[in-house]
């Protein structure tokens, strides 16, 4: 049985990323400023965010205009290394 290779993203592409984290005042900022540091231009208006059961965690999900494996890995990076994120999708 052979396994399926997962499907190519061909870039550029609309992509949708998932940030977890604490909820607390300085977050939203943060986040939008790494994502418009490394998407510019991005439409604001794609921005979904939900508070979890207790309020404790915030999940934003940005669609993003994505370049390419280098802008999406970087991206990451940075949005780890806020300190505010426990986990990106």
């Amino acid at each position: 049985m052979s396994e399926q290779e997962p499907p190519k993203i061909e870039f550029p592409c609309d992509y949708p990323v998932k940030v977890l984290g604490n909820r607390c005042q300085e977050f939203r900022p943060v986040i939008l400023e790494v994502f418009e540091r490394h998407a510019p231009g991005f439409d604001p208006g794609t921005i979904t965010t939900r508070d979890s059961r207790k309020g404790t965690f915030v999940a934003m999900t940005v669609i993003i205009t994505a370049t390419g494996p280098v802008q999406l890995k970087a991206l990451h990076e940075d949005l780890i290394a806020t300190g505010l994120v426990k986990m990106v999708i």
